[in-house]
Parts: structure tokens; C-alpha cells; sequence
């Protein structure tokens, strides 16, 4: 196991930094690695573009052992977004999801709907914002096939039950886009069908690190419509055009960015050795302390309490004539932070130190004095 501290050490951005919802900052040891291969495809030499293309297996194997599946049930993509759509345009029937998802749900399932006719999406619309247990099960009809949802609100910070879905869904598919969960909570991602994430956020491995898992029901259910060449089995296909691939290998289109894999594979690997548990006890800490802050000076908290119904998300919901004082507040302390349609979205991660965490409180203790009541 990676020690902690060291882990921990590995966050060396300067302090200000609360966006990892947005993005994460490159790792030390995947810059490294990304140097280090891209050195090696310029060799021209077979033996170093053999090593980089490894990469791609050890990465689905990382994914796999993460989830606690088989790797030939993961596939790499370039995004979650690719992911999502390879499963949703293979999906036929009813297709619940939340009207105010990450627009990589919505969108994918209003096209898949409008192109194929094969989909019905069946739109839900709570209240909170949250897709909760409760919500589904009344909201199922005869025709419902398959439920999409985020493993972690991207507007709330609301966590997804993902074992309470699974016994609402029944026989079901259930399809996550997890990319605001996976590498900062440790969750029961096999009560799942589909998982979709990327490595450019929690992971700091940097953009085109997606990747997909498909288990053994969504690989019966869902068709691999948007199937390229490189979703056969056997390599190359010329002068012939194969059955898609009976894995998960089905859901690609072309060949991979093998220097993303290498991105992806370095970290997974940095993860796995501190441990998925360990980095969600010291997340719930960080973002404990934020609600702190905010409660402190009375600034209003949409996210759930309870560290099982978040992740690393915290979301403030200040008085529509605060929103603007706040978000100044917050970027004159140095802070960055996500303000959209009147939220502040704070999302630390297990490297944030206690310089930029003091200087979210002296942020919101500035924003409070100078507030008219």
C-alpha cells in the first residue's frame, strides 16, 4: 500500500485550488509517465510502441479490479460521454431519467430517442434534484427497460444509492455515468449493468482517459450499435465484416489513444495502492470542513449531510442577491470554485490543505461582513 502522506504530498498545486468536480490537475506521477511514453513512441522502435499499447490492458485491468469485475468487461473510451452513448443507443424501451441530468445523459438519450424510435425516454423531475429509490419506484411503468442516472449529482452533490436502485429495478438495467464518484468514494458499482467514467477529474489522469464496464446483462440486452472495426474479435477486419465482439471489446469504434491509456493505467494504479476506502474517510473530512465554513457563516447547503450520500461535491445555494458577492468573495481569495445558475459548487479532494481550506473560511468570513441583512 502507498503511504498515505506520500498520497497525499502528491497534491502539489498551489493552494486555492476547489474544482476538482471540474477538473483534476495532473498527478506527478502521471506527468511523469506521460513524458516517459511519449519519449518512447518517438523512438520509432516497435519494442517502445509495444510497451506504451500495454498500457490499454493494464489500464482495463485496473478498471476491472476497481469494480470488482472481469476485464474483458471493460472497454476504453475516449470520454464517459462515448460510454454513456454506446449504451443508451443500444438500449430498446422505456429509458427512465432525470430531466436535470448531466447533459451527457439527456442529450444522449433525446437523440438516441429521435434517431432509432426504439427509445422511449421517460422523463422524471423531482422536486430536490435527487434520483432516489423512492422517486424510481413510482415512477416505473410496464414499459420501463432501464434507468440512468448519476452516481453523484453534478449540481447537488447527491450520491445515488446504487444497491437500493438495483432492488427497486429488479431485472432492470441500470446505467451510471460516475465520473463525479469513481476514484473518491468506494461504491457498489456491481449492483450496477453499466458504468461509465473518465480519468480527468478524481483520477488527475487527464482528458481522453474514459472508460466503460458492461456486465453480463447489459452485454445481453444492449446492442453495440454504434460499433466500429476495432469492436470485433481477431484483430484487423479485411474483406470482411465480422460479428461485433461478444465482449465488452463491442463498444468501440477505432483504435486508441494508447498515450491516454498510459495516463489512465498510472493512476488507477496510484489509487488502488492507497486504497478507494482510504481516500473517501479523508474526503468526507475535506468536505465536512467546507460545510463547516458554510454553516458558520450562514450560508445556505443543498448536498446532503451524511457522508454516504455525497462524495466530494459540496453545494452552496446562496440568496439570489448573494450569489455574485460570494462567487467575487471566493475568486479574490484566490479560490476556484464552479458558480453556475445561482450555486457555488465546491469540491475539494484528499490533497486540499488546510492554507486553501482557511482560505474558503476567510473567503466566506469577508462575503459575511460585508452581506446586508
Amino acid at each position: 500500500m502507498t503511504d498515505l502522506d506520500t498520497y497525499l504530498a502528491s497534491f502539489d498545486g498551489e493552494p486555492g485550488y476547489l474544482d476538482w468536480a471540474a477538473f483534476g490537475p495532473l498527478s506527478p506521477v502521471v506527468r511523469a509517465e506521460a513524458q516517459a511514453d511519449t519519449e518512447l513512441l518517438g523512438s520509432g522502435r516497435r519494442t517502445s510502441i509495444q510497451l506504451v499499447n500495454d498500457h490499454a490492458r493494464e489500464a482495463r485491468d485496473l478498471v476491472a479490479g476497481l469494480i470488482g469485475t472481469d476485464a474483458s468487461q471493460v472497454v476504453l473510451q475516449p470520454s464517459t460521454t462515448y460510454g454513456l452513448m454506446q449504451a443508451i443507443y443500444g438500449l430498446a424501451g422505456g429509458l427512465m431519467v432525470g430531466r436535470g441530468e448531466f447533459p451527457s445523459l439527456t442529450v444522449a438519450a433525446t437523440r438516441a430517442a429521435a434517431s432509432l424510435g426504439s427509445i422511449d425516454v421517460q422523463w422524471l423531475e423531482p422536486v430536490d434534484g435527487y434520483i432516489t429509490p423512492d422517486l424510481v419506484r413510482s415512477s416505473l411503468t410496464d414499459d420501463t427497460r432501464a434507468l440512468a442516472v448519476s452516481l453523484i449529482d453534478f449540481r447537488t452533490g447527491y450520491r445515488a444509492d446504487l444497491s437500493a436502485l438495483r432492488d427497486v429495478l429488479g431485472d432492470r438495467l441500470l446505467i451510471v455515468d460516475a465520473i463525479q464518484g469513481f476514484g473518491a468514494i468506494d461504491a457498489d458499482y456491481t449492483a450496477a449493468d453499466v458504468v461509465c467514467s473518465n480519468g480527468y477529474k478524481w483520477l488527475r489522469a487527464g482528458r481522453g482517459t474514459g472508460f466503460a464496464w458492461f456486465g453480463e446483462r447489459a452485454l445481453e440486452r444492449i446492442a453495440p450499435v454504434l460499433s466500429g472495426f476495432a469492436g470485433v474479435d481477431g484483430g484487423l477486419p479485411l474483406d470482411v465484416v465480422p460479428a461485433p465482439s461478444a465482449s465488452a471489446q463491442a463498444f468501440s469504434v477505432s483504435g486508441i489513444d494508447t498515450l491516454a491509456a498510459a495516463r489512465l493505467a498510472t493512476s488507477l494504479q496510484e489509487l488502488t495502492d492507497v486504497g478507494v476506502a482510504t481516500v473517501e474517510a479523508e474526503l468526507a473530512e475535506r468536505t465536512r470542513t467546507v460545510m463547516y465554513y458554510a454553516d458558520r457563516y450562514e450560508v445556505p447547503v443543498v448536498t446532503p449531510r451524511e457522508p454516504e450520500r455525497r462524495g466530494g461535491i459540496v453545494t452552496l445555494a446562496p440568496a439570489p442577491q448573494d450569489a455574485a458577492p460570494l462567487a467575487a468573495s471566493l475568486a479574490n481569495h484566490g479560490l476556484t470554485v464552479t458558480v453556475r445558475s445561482g450555486l457555488v459548487r465546491v469540491s475539494p479532494h484528499v490533497g486540499t490543505g488546510a492554507d486553501t481550506l482557511r482560505l474558503f473560511g476567510d473567503a466566506l468570513a469577508a462575503f459575511s461582513s460585508a452581506r446586508v441583512w
